[in-house]
C-alpha cells in the first residue's frame, strides 16, 4: 500500500508526548482518527479536525496507518492483541507502528501475529521527551521489515529528525534500552553536578554555561538541568514510566548475561523517589534525592 496525503492515520495515546505527535500529523494534512482512554485529552485535536474513535477497534477499522504510544507493555498487549485490539480488526495491508517503549519480546510477538493477518508491524520507540515531541525533533529507532519502514518514513519524518532503521522486529526496542541505560547513569551525574555547584556556592546557571557545551555535555544537562535549578519538575517523561523502562532494560541485560551496575543504582534511587510520591514527576526530579535533608 502506498502512503498518500489522503491516507487515514490512526493515533492511540494522548499523553505528554502523544498529543504533540498526533498534532503534527493532523497539521500536515493527513486525515486523523484518535483514541485515548480519557477523551478530554483529545479535545484540542478534535477541535482542529481530528475524528474521534471510541476504541482501538474503531481506529483499526478506519485507518490504514495506526500509531500507538501508550503507557506499559500490558497496555500495548491489550491494544494490539486483545479481543477488541488492532490486529483483530485492522484492514489487510495496514501499517501498525508502536512507539511505546515496550519489551523486544512483545514487539516480535506483535510483528508475527500481524504478519499472519497480512498486516505490517514496526516497533518504533522514541527519545526526546516533551520538547522533542512538541518540536517534531524526536529520535526514532525502528525495528521490522525495511520495506515497511521505508513506506511509512514520510509520516515518521513529521515526528522526528533522527530516524534510524535498526533491523528486524524488536531491534527498535533493544535500541531504546540502550538509550535508557545511557540516560539513567547520565541523569545521576547531572543531578550530582548541579547539587555540587550549589553546595560550593556557585551560580548553577553560570556553571551550565561552562560545562553544557564541553565534554560533559548531554541532552539532559542542556534541557533538564535548567528545570532542576528553577524547581520545575513537571514531566517531560514520568518517573513511573522511566522505572518501567529501566526494569525492562535490566531484564533484557540479564538475558544477555550482562551486569550493568549503573542502571541498578539508578533504579534504586528512582524507586525511592516513587515511594515518596514522586512517580508522576519528571525524571529530572531525581535532583530531589540529593536535596532532601533525609536523603530520601
Amino acid at each position: 500500500m502506498l502512503i498518500s496525503e489522503n491516507t487515514v492515520v490512526g493515533f492511540i495515546g494522548q499523553g505528554v508526548m502523544g498529543k504533540s505527535m498526533a498534532g503534527h500529523i493532523l497539521k500536515s494534512g493527513y486525515p486523523l482518527v484518535v483514541y485515548t482512554r480519557t477523551k478530554n485529552k483529545a479535545e484540542e485535536l478534535l477541535e482542529k479536525g481530528a475524528e474521534w474513535a471510541d476504541s482501538p477497534k474503531k481506529v483499526a477499522e478506519k485507518a490504514k496507518v495506526i500509531i500507538t504510544i501508550v503507557g506499559y507493555p500490558s497496555d500495548v498487549e491489550e491494544v494490539y492483541l486483545g479481543e477488541k485490539g488492532i490486529i483483530h480488526h485492522a484492514k489487510q495491508g495496514s501499517y501498525l507502528i508502536d512507539m511505546t517503549t515496550s519489551t523486544p519480546t512483545l514487539a516480535v510477538k506483535i510483528f508475527e501475529e500481524a504478519k499472519k493477518k497480512g498486516l505490517k508491524a514496526l516497533d518504533a520507540p522514541v527519545s526526546g521527551g516533551d520538547i522533542g515531541a512538541r518540536e517534531g525533533k524526536l529520535s526514532i529507532m525502528v525495528g521490522g521489515e525495511y520495506e515497511d519502514f521505508a513506506a511509512v518514513k514520510p509520516i515518521l519524518s513529521l515526528l522526528g529528525t533522527n530516524i534510524v532503521y535498526q533491523g528486524d522486529a524488536g531491534s527498535g526496542q533493544h535500541t531504546k534500552m540502550c538509550n535508557q541505560i545511557a540516560i539513567a547513569s547520565n541523569m545521576i551525574g547531572v543531578c550530582e553536578a548541579i547539587t555540587y555547584a550549589e553546595k560550593a556556592g556557585l551560580n548553577p546557571k553560570n556553571v551550565l554555561k561552562s560545562i553544557a557545551s564541553g565534554a560533559a555535555g548531554s541532552w539532559s544537562l542542556s534541557n533538564l538541568a535548567p528545570r532542576m535549578i528553577d524547581g520545575n519538575f513537571e514531566p517531560g517523561f514520568y518517573i513511573k514510566h522511566f522505572i518501567k523502562d529501566m526494569n525492562i532494560a535490566l531484564e533484557e541485560a540479564e538475558k544477555l548475561g550482562l551486569t550493568i551496575p549503573g542502571l541498578s543504582l539508578a533504579i534504586s534511587l528512582y524507586s525511592q523517589l516513587a515511594e515518596k510520591g514522586e512517580e508522576n514527576s519528571g525524571t529530572h526530579a531525581l535532583y530531589k534525592y540529593y536535596n532532601d535533608n533525609e536523603n530520601v
